[in-house]
């Protein structure tokens, strides 16, 4: 077990307010602040209300002046009093307008509400400045003819959880607002199950552990992330070795919560940065074009009937290749 460090308290209050988890586009709805959630800021208080939306999405209601308290408009930051009652309107998604594109997908689920896709190295998810077709976002407007959820914005619909562009395996979509809001609330409830495979740097004294450190943008490379307990999410990463080599490890890590780069980032902080890792990992690792993780396991309920439902990918290619080539190596 590594010694966690631990994010500063005062944020499970934040718990105690009423979530709203149906409402009407384009109509006022509003919160009345109570004790427990005095002087908390506007955004966070939002956030814990209209659970399932992007924080992206939270931050363009302050950006679109649509969030108020006391007949004025408030800012983000904006910290009510008690008794205070902030009143909010969300707006109807915008129609997306991204290219609908022919990419072949591997789809290994899929039904009126959702899909799972086999997602291939190399293939960034959504749409970015610089960086707006050949995503997968893209081939699944074609695939779903633009019936995704709307939750996270135009350039990420559908997209419940993502992974790296150069992490393979199993991904989540939402076809509707309800079916992303359920799913989103297992993931947060951590009764979404994901488990990936890798294989990282060094070897492990121990056969299994867990890691919880809190994970943060790192002030010294804004592209990086990092352990931190500064402006940070708690995060916890199970991990077990299912073999060893001379050189390196092969892992199934299994995600408590979802932070971005929480595989990478953790394995790094703990000495065993993932093998091909261009960002977290030794300047003279490896090539292998990209970090070898892979999303091999989804577990959750049906949104519609609850049945638990289990999905795994295999392995790819070029992970079963690299595991071939240091198989000698096994210690």
């Amino acid at each position: 077990m590594v010694k966690p460090i631990l994010p500063k308290a005062g944020k499970a209050k934040r718990k105690m307010i009423e979530k709203i988890t149906s409402f009407e586009y384009n109509e006022p709805l509003s919160i009345k602040i109570d004790g427990d959630m005095a002087q908390e800021r506007a955004d966070k208080i939002l956030s814990c209300v209209l659970e399932g939306y992007s924080r992206s999405f939270i931050q363009s209601l302050f950006s679109d002046s649509l969030v108020h308290c006391s007949g004025k408009c408030i800012t983000k930051s904006y910290r009510p009093k008690a008794g205070d009652v902030i009143e909010f309107t969300v707006k109807e998604p915008e129609e997306i307008s991204l290219e609908k594109e022919n990419i072949p997908l591997d789809i290994v689920y899929e039904d009126e509400c959702m899909l799972v896709v086999n997602k291939q190295k190399g293939l960034v998810v959504h749409p970015a400045p610089g960086h707006t077709s050949g995503t997968l976002v893209n081939a699944l407007l074609y695939h779903c003819d633009g019936k995704l959820s709307g939750i996270n914005g135009a350039v990420r619909p559908g997209i419940v959880h993502r992974i790296d562009k150069d992490t393979s395996g199993l991904l989540l979509v939402a076809k509707n607002d309800a079916a992303h809001l359920s799913l989103s609330e297992q993931i947060r409830e951590h009764t979404f199950h994901r488990e990936y495979r890798t294989v990282v740097h060094g070897t492990f004294k121990d056969a299994a552990g867990t890691v919880n450190a809190p994970i943060g943008r790192s002030t010294a490379d804004r592209k990086k992330m990092c352990v931190t307990d500064k402006n940070s999410k708690s995060a916890v990463t199970h991990y077990e070795v299912l073999q060893t080599f001379d050189k390196f490890s092969y892992l199934k890590c299994v995600l408590e919560t979802g932070r971005t780069h929480q595989i990478r980032v953790h394995m790094a902080y703990l000495g065993h940065p993932v093998a091909g890792d261009p960002v977290y990992g030794p300047k003279n690792g490896v090539d292998l074009g990209g970090q070898c993780l892979h999303a091999a396991v989804l577990e959750f309920d049906h949104p519609l009937s609850g049945e638990r439902i289990r999905l795994e990918a295999p392995l790819p290619d070029w992970f079963e290749a690299f595991l071939t080539k240091i198989e000698h190596t096994r210690g």
